[in-house]
């Protein structure tokens, strides 16, 4: 395989980007409504709401993808950005795609003046845990989660 193209998505990606999406959620064991998943691809596409959507392509093709959101911080002046979803099809991994998307966001972050780029992961997903250990340890937070709708 070629090397991994970081770039932004676009309105031609849609059946790939899809395809992945469908394989992450299932991979969290969720269900996502398709309404749902049309509005994120929508803010994706306009760059709206703070959502930024990136994939990463090899030899043509779209392997994997992240959906972020930049916001504003009570820390810092700086804005910072949540790396709320990545995932890379399993044909691909360890192939760098997602070492690629996370440096990609990175840089992206160093040139928009942002504070710090964040995620979070379930404990037991260790083939994740790997990648991300080697940007930085995982910290001590625990996150609570209460639903409203």
């Amino acid at each position: 395989m070629g090397n991994t193209v970081v770039r932004w998505a676009r309105a031609e990606d849609e059946a790939a980007w899809r395809d992945l999406w469908g394989q992450y959620v299932r991979f969290y064991q969720a269900e996502v409504a398709e309404s749902v998943t049309a509005r994120t691809w929508a803010r994706i596409l306009a760059q709206a709401e703070g959502m930024i959507g990136r994939v990463a392509e090899r030899d043509g093709r779209v392997v994997g993808f992240s959906v972020s959101i930049v916001h504003a911080r009570s820390w810092s002046v700086e804005p910072a950005c949540y790396l709320e979803d990545l995932f890379v099809d399993t044909a691909v991994r360890g192939s760098g795609a997602g070492r690629a998307l996370i440096d990609d966001l990175l840089a992206l972050g160093r040139d928009r003046g942002w504070a710090r780029v964040y995620w979070h992961t379930r404990q037991s997903n260790a083939v994740a845990r790997r990648l991300y250990d080697r940007f930085t340890p995982a910290d001590d937070f625990v996150r609570y989660t209460v639903a409203i709708v």
